[in-house]
């Protein structure tokens, strides 16, 4: 099959094209431009995966990076805004245009990554364009599958990664009290949304999709610091200043520590869905639980945060880098 991903060099959407390729798939990665992220590197050095350069506001570029395309695959997203890059021009207008562009384009399936607890009217700009995106999957003529994960955990994602930068560079970590996680394994996703992209399963359903593993969110910090060699005190800070440091994070960091919207999402925790009614089979459940075995298969190096990480400086190494040209 020939199979468009879009937003394929990020987290889950890489770990889809690289298994996809695998498994002897024409693999399009759809992405603005190239990725310099090492991860992003991995995913396209896979033999079988090819980089289209299209972004989600133009819709006849993904019109012809569709073309030919028997499924596709909507897993872009973001969780902070940045310039032209808000929720509703890449959850709500994206959305929009790559399903315009795949029905355009004679595509037969679209599958879309969305989050458990979206949902309308939640006072949430994240959860609520995602809810708009996935009533835009649902009102296409494709055969569409919209799949809500909780948080999900593996090589090449946030969690894993900036927790063990964290944990690298700071003796203490902020704690939010007792709020409940079912962290879901990549892989895990990945085998979901290969059943519905390639042999047509969970066709029009909403389906919720949580890890086998309920714990604590600062359990799940005690593991990874366990994990890693590190025994950092948890600190317990009033829920205003964890939005606080969220915001601070977005605007100093490159990629932030914690975003506004994670801040949100361990607020309500991560473990029941939200308008998603549709049971997912049992041979497709969940089974990679949260421990030390699956963490440490998805840890970076304990490499600390440095000034590398913040906005300002690396728009002053982009300048240094023209000026030397």
């Amino acid at each position: 099959m020939r199979i468009a991903i879009t937003g394929g060099t990020g987290f889950v959407g890489g770990h889809l094209a690289i298994a996809l390729a695998q498994q002897g798939h024409e693999t399009l990665v759809i992405a603005r431009g190239v990725d310099r992220r090492p991860w992003a590197a991995d995913v396209l050095s896979t033999q079988g995966v090819r980089l289209i350069k299209a972004g989600l506001g133009d819709e006849k570029a993904l019109r012809r990076a569709f073309a030919g395309c028997d499924a596709v695959a909507h897993c872009a997203g973001i969780n902070r805004e940045l310039g032209s890059q808000t929720y509703d021009a890449v959850h709500v207008e994206g959305t929009r245009h790559a399903v315009h562009a795949a029905e355009h384009a004679g595509v037969r399936r679209i599958a879309l990554l969305s989050f458990l607890r979206a949902r309308p009217n939640s006072g949430s700009a994240y959860h609520e364009t995602k809810w708009a995106a996935e009533e835009i999957v649902r009102a296409s003529r494709l055969e569409w599958t919209v799949l809500k994960p909780g948080m999900i955990f593996g090589r090449g994602d946030h969690m894993l990664d900036h927790l063990t930068r964290a944990l690298c560079t700071f003796p203490v970590f902020v704690s939010m009290g007792r709020r409940r996680v079912r962290p879901l394994a990549v892989g895990d996703i990945v085998d979901i949304l290969t059943s519905a992209l390639v042999k047509g399963r969970l066709a029009r359903k909403t389906i919720p999709v949580t890890g086998p593993t309920e714990l604590v969110f600062d359990d799940a910090v005690r593991l990874v610091s366990e994990v890693i060699g590190k025994r950092p005190v948890l600190v317990r800070l009033p829920i205003g200043m964890v939005y606080g440091a969220a915001w601070f994070a977005e605007r100093l960091m490159t990629v932030p520590l914690i975003a506004a919207a994670q801040v949100r999402i361990l607020e309500e925790e991560v473990v029941d869905p939200a308008l998603a009614p549709d049971p997912l089979p049992d041979d497709l459940f969940p089974s990679t639980p949260f421990d030390a075995q699956s963490v440490r298969a998805g840890v970076p190096a304990c490499t600390p945060f440095g000034l590398r990480d913040l906005r300002l400086f690396q728009r002053r190494a982009s300048s240094l880098s023209l000026g030397e040209r």
